[in-house]
Order: structure tokens, then C-alpha cells, then sequence
């Protein structure tokens, strides 16, 4: 069955935090863990809930070393809320990790992948350019995405862990940026679905939910 899609664009960590806050205000209550967070923006954000927010870098409320720890310092199901918004790309430890988020959370696990696909079509394509987090800089960057993968993989992904986990899939969608109608309907009929998605869509968002 196809996934919704949302257009949104999000230019800043901030705007794509709004956007968080407004789209899953009905899981956000009670208290929450960011895991990722960076500057936190959410911190100041969020309306209701007991905020946590936890990074390597940043101004985390709690500095964890994502990259290199397999265990959060959290009991489990300590928090009623898990989120990890664009980070398990950025971790060779993915799979560790996002078994820590189902760990630590009592009911809800918000979780957003992007389709990496997409920004690296147009410079393969055209032969030249560049995209973000990838790429063989002079110097080593601080940070850098450590997985490259569709949208077809995320979503399975996804749906392989809830199958693994006994988790339920509350909601899930496809962010696409906003386009002009004309020239998505002439993809549209040029590729298939999947195709389609793999080559245009941006982001993959899933809430989960953890068995009572």
C-alpha cells in the first residue's frame, strides 16, 4: 500500500523541529528523549513534556558518544517518548542504537530517514557537483553520513524492525519537497512508483509503538 505524502521544506534544523513539534504533538507529551539533538531546538519548542536532548556535539543536555556507545544511560522504558530525527545515517553502530531507542522507550519511537538517493541523483546523473554528507574532503569532517540508501531500503527497514521488535506502526509518511504540480505529474507517468519515490522523495517518517 502506497504511504502518504506530505510536501514540506525544511531549510534549517530549526524549521524541520517546528515541523516535528506540530506534526507529532500527540506523542510528545510526558517525558522525551532526543537523541541526536544537536543545539536541541525542540528544548525551547516544545509546549508540553520533560525534555531531554542527547548528542555527541551541540548543547545537549547530556553529551553521549553515539558514534562509539551501544547502550544508552537510560533504564528501560524510561522515557514515554523516543525521538531520533536524521541521525541513525550518521552512526556505523545504526542497528545498535536503534535498539536502544525501542529499549528505553515506555510507548512511542518517532524516527525519520532520509532518501539518500535523492540529493546524490542530479550529480551522478549530470556527471558533476556535489551533495551534502558525502563526498572525500582534505580533512577528515567532523561529521558525515555512514549509510547511503533509497527509500525503498528505509522503509523496509523499518517494517523488518517492527516485525523483528513486536513493534506497531502507529504512522508513517513520505516528506517530499514541495514542486511544481505539472512537472510531478509528468515523473509521475514517466516512472514508476517506486521509482518515483526513490528518485524524488525526501525523508521517511515513522511512529512506533511499543506493545502495552
Amino acid at each position: 500500500m502506497p504511504l502518504p505524502v506530505e510536501y514540506e521544506k525544511f531549510d534549517t534544523r530549526e524549521a524541520r523541529s517546528r515541523f516535528v513539534a506540530h506534526r507529532f504533538a500527540d506523542y510528545l507529551k510526558g517525558s522525551i528523549l532526543d537523541v541526536g539533538c544537536f543545539n536541541a531546538p525542540l528544548r525551547d519548542i516544545l509546549k508540553f513534556g520533560t525534555y531531554t536532548g542527547i548528542d555527541m556535539a551541540g548543547c545537549p543536555d547530556l553529551v553521549v558518544n553515539l558514534e562509539e556507545t551501544e547502550h544508552l544511560p537510560f533504564e528501560n522504558g524510561m522515557f514515554d517518548c523516543v525521538l531520533c530525527i536524521d541521525v541513525l545515517e550518521h552512526l556505523d553502530n545504526l542497528h545498535a542504537i536503534f535498539s536502544e531507542l525501542i529499549r528505553v522507550s515506555g510507548c512511542w519511537i518517532i524516527v525519520s530517514l532520509p532518501n539518500c538517493w535523492c540529493n546524490a541523483r542530479r550529480p551522478i546523473e549530470k556527471g558533476k557537483g556535489k551533495f551534502s554528507h558525502y563526498g572525500l574532503p582534505l580533512e577528515k569532517p567532523v561529521d558525515r553520513h555512514k549509510w547511503f540508501f533509497s527509500l525503498s531500503e528505509a522503509i523496509a527497514f523499518i517494517e523488518g524492525k517492527v516485525n523483528e521488535s513486536g513493534l506497531q506502526i502507529a504512522d508513517m509518511f513520505i516528506s517530499e519537497k514541495p514542486r511544481n504540480a505539472i512537472a510531478r505529474l509528468a515523473r509521475k507517468a514517466m516512472y514508476s512508483r517506486v521509482a518515483y519515490q526513490n528518485r524524488y522523495s525526501g525523508t521517511l517518517w515513522a511512529v512506533l509503538q511499543k506493545p502495552a
